[in-house]
């Protein structure tokens, strides 16, 4: 289902890297075609299916690039160094904090997070569109960086839903999980800072709704006219 919409969290505390006031959206640089592609800044609360659902959708679209995040917290049994996330010590993420190579970054619930400016400028600068699956702080800031950038939101069906897909991992004791909940309502709040809302109900219908609105997303004028110019100068003389 797909819908659209007009201080840190308990546990969270985050940062964003200051840049040069004169660098914008990369989709905005005049001159760059490939660099027309959008930048989907996408957020969720834990248990909602966010990852899962943009798992699915980068399987079938190839031409969507992820930022892959660097993290302090240990890799899942399902999770890849390098494809899921950068899983480095405590130490060498402080020695990326101490070079400004991120973005923004965060600590939750004792982990830490960041996105590199070096992860993002790769995808952007193969023309791919790219995704930024970052927490609403994080793409709050991300948004303020990137003025281009789509801001989407997915929601679960229902709170009693939620916890149910917490406990469904089976590797969070009750602590933890009553945690992830409070931080869960908190994190829900913030809804009406994003541009689209997406209901992860049915799965399969989520993963339509997101595809759905990448594709929409691509088809803007913006988008296409800076990607057909030469065709729109014969079509339209001036």
């Amino acid at each position: 289902m797909l819908l659209g919409s007009g201080s840190a969290g308990p546990g969270q505390t985050r940062e964003l890297n200051t840049l040069n006031n004169n660098q914008h959206s990369p989709t905005a640089t005049p001159g760059h075609a490939k660099q027309a592609g959008n930048i989907l800044v996408v957020s969720a609360p834990s248990g909602a299916g966010k990852t899962s659902l943009l798992r699915a959708v980068m399987k079938r679209d190839p031409g969507l690039g992820m930022a892959v995040s660097t993290t302090t917290r240990a890799a899942r049994p399902e999770e890849r160094d390098g494809v899921h996330y950068h899983f480095v010590d405590e130490a060498a993420f402080q020695r990326l904090v101490d070079e400004h190579a991120f973005v923004e970054h965060a600590q939750v619930f004792g982990n830490r997070y960041g996105t590199s400016e070096a992860a993002l400028r790769a995808v952007v600068d193969s023309g791919r569109d790219l995704v930024l699956e970052i927490d609403w702080q994080g793409a709050r800031q991300a948004r303020d960086r990137f003025l281009d950038s789509v801001g989407i939101f997915i929601l679960p069906p229902s709170l009693a839903a939620l916890e149910q897909r917490l406990r469904g991992r089976a590797s969070d004791g009750e602590q933890v999980i009553a945690r992830r909940m409070a931080q869960a309502r908190n994190e829900l709040s913030h809804w009406p800072e994003y541009d689209y809302l997406i209901v992860n109900d049915d799965f399969d219908e989520a993963v339509d709704a997101l595809c759905g609105l990448i594709a929409g997303l691509r088809l803007r004028t913006a988008v296409q006219s800076a990607m057909h110019a030469d065709l729109l100068k014969t079509l339209v003389p001036a």
